[in-house]
């Protein structure tokens, strides 16, 4: 007996009581197609004689090599959400020793914008990691722009409506607009299209084919739509409850993204669909569009949701969620990589840090979980100070330079350091590397080595239970020393220091404060002895005079 979770219009997602017992809970939620959850039940599922249409489990697995694509729309930023998806497909096709390619699907021309194009192609540059076929790089399936295969969708179009799976539709807008208000008046159930034009006689809609008309997918009623998920398993949908006839090629020629999405499947021979959940709700129609052509679909995988720690959709309320807000905020790639390959998937118990390389060779469909991944902020800024320490000083100091730059840590907003400066710059990565999350903080924290402080008012001199009079001697005494402390590593630096301060009777951390807000002109800044290894000490020196002229 097969078991399946229902929702209500009759969605269910059907299990083996194997399935379950491997960690499917008997209760659960799904999104649904508008993102909202639904209440699941677990229900036996008795045997009908019902008209199913059935992808098979294991289309394209044998003696094929595996295909997998990334098919984002042009009409936005990178999203957190579409990262996933490409970075799963890529160590997919990694972990098969497949191939990974990158269609644009722009046919919605109102919304689409060569700037999010540019966008995607800036975000991936910056990941580094990208596909082996694509517009940019081309391949044995190009055109891989949508908007250049547009006599492909019409072709495929025509053939429905030969083989009278799909009709001409010459409603106007207005009348659609206007059913769709007669119905919100009466409150009724149904929406989407009424299927006025389905039952047109074939001689009158090839008649009429000259005017403007649509045309849509001849939804077969009164079945059902089975489709194994390689992560939900079998998954039934009422056809009476699939977008009701839906339009497939526009007035304007242009296709819809369900006839485009299918057609280049097929054609680019895509063997499995990793997608997002939000994509559950049209697989049933994508099957019935495959079996209209007489095609066999791909192996479909949907991926778990990305959530806020609120369990809703993760969006722009729950903090950033573009790839240009993470890049812009200081984020390495490889932290961002790194955790994103682990949200809604697992690896290796114990382990947090890996390499692409290493995420490949573990990568399986089966170490993708069912539930929904939830996105900490907190982990991802946890994995970036990891990341950050790691850096070698050379590689920090090259991803933190862009910051510094614009921050004007050389002498002015945009301007470029001189090889001096640089050299300095990639000297005091050790400095702060133990002490930033983002890169965008390293510039701020130097800026003491590239131009002197102002001095700070009295107060901030004055070590904690002491007077300006202890802030005053202890930079006297440390005049003198100065010199030695610049030739010492840390070890020594600190022998000096605890000597003198033996001499004079005062606690190692009251002495050095005053010689920190000198130096840095902070009482909390990276590691004092390196600070004045690096600044030298004729210009250590003068920053202590200063501080003594001005108390």
């Amino acid at each position: 007996m097969a078991y399946a979770i229902t929702t209500a219009g009759g969605f269910r997602c059907v299990f083996s009581k194997a399935s379950i017992s491997r960690g499917l809970s008997p209760e659960g939620i799904i999104p649904a197609p508008d993102h909202r959850p639904l209440p699941l039940r677990l229900a036996q599922v008795p045997p009908r004689q019902v008209a199913v249409v059935r992808s098979g489990e294991n289309a394209y697995t044998d003696g094929m090599k595996t295909r997998v694509r990334y098919a984002p729309s042009p009409t936005g930023l990178q999203h957190i959400g579409g990262i996933r998806t490409a970075l799963f497909n890529y160590l997919y096709a990694r972990a098969t020793g497949g191939t990974f390619a990158l269609r644009l699907e722009d046919t919605d021309r109102t919304r689409c914008d060569d700037a999010f194009a540019q966008n995607l192609y800036d975000t991936f540059d910056w990941l580094a990691f990208r596909w082996d076929e694509g517009p940019d790089v081309g391949g044995a399936f190009a055109p891989y722009i949508q908007s250049e295969r547009t006599a492909l969708y019409k072709r495929y179009a025509k053939e429905l409506l030969d083989k009278g799976a799909a009709y001409r539709c010459f409603c106007s807008g207005e009348r659609l607009e206007a059913v769709r208000k007669e119905r919100e008046a009466a409150k009724s159930p149904f929406t989407g299209y009424d299927r006025h034009c389905r039952s047109l006689p074939e001689e009158e809609a090839e008649r009429r084919a000259g005017e403007s008309h649509t045309i849509r997918l001849k939804i077969p009623l009164g079945e059902h739509t089975v489709f194994h998920d390689a992560l939900l398993g079998d998954v039934e949908w009422k056809n009476d409850d699939v977008n009701p006839d839906p339009v497939l090629l526009k007035s304007d020629g242009f296709p819809t993204y369900h006839l485009a999405n299918i057609v280049d499947d097929h054609l680019m021979e895509i063997t499995h669909v990793l997608r997002a959940q939000e994509w559950l709700s049209s697989t049933p129609l994508h099957i019935i569009l495959y079996r209209a052509f007489g095609w066999e679909p791909p192996v479909f995988c949907h991926l778990p949701m990305v959530m806020g720690q609120d369990g809703k959709k993760l969006s722009k309320r729950h903090g950033a969620t573009s790839l240009d807000e993470f890049r812009k905020g200081g984020y390495l790639p490889e932290a961002l990589l790194n955790y994103v390959a682990q949200l809604g998937a697992s690896y290796e118990e114990g382990r947090e840090m890996w390499t692409l390389d290493d995420l490949a060779k573990r990568f399986s469909l089966d170490k993708i979980n069912k539930a929904p991944a939830v996105f900490d902020y907190r982990k991802l800024e946890w994995f970036n100070a990891e990341y950050i320490k790691a850096k070698g000083n050379e590689e920090l100091a090259a991803r933190a330079l862009p910051f510094a730059v614009d921050a004007g840590l050389f002498g002015g907003a945009g301007k470029p350091p001189s090889s001096g400066q640089e050299a300095l710059f990639v000297k005091a990565m050790p400095l702060v590397k133990e002490r930033v999350v983002f890169l965008t903080e390293i510039p701020a924290k130097l800026a003491y080595l590239f131009s002197a402080p102002p001095v700070p008012g009295r107060h901030e001199f004055v070590p904690k239970k002491g007077t300006i009079e202890d802030a005053l001697s202890s930079l006297e005494r440390a005049l003198p020393l100065i010199a030695e402390l610049a030739a010492l590593d840390d070890a020594g630096a600190e022998t000096l220091v605890k000597a003198e301060c033996e001499k004079a009777a005062v606690k190692i951390g009251d002495f050095l404060m005053p010689l920190r807000v000198a130096i840095t002109g902070s009482r909390v800044s990276p590691p004092l002895f390196g600070s004045i290894r690096l600044l030298g000490p004729h210009e250590s020196t003068a920053r202590i005079r200063r501080a003594l002229e001005s108390l």
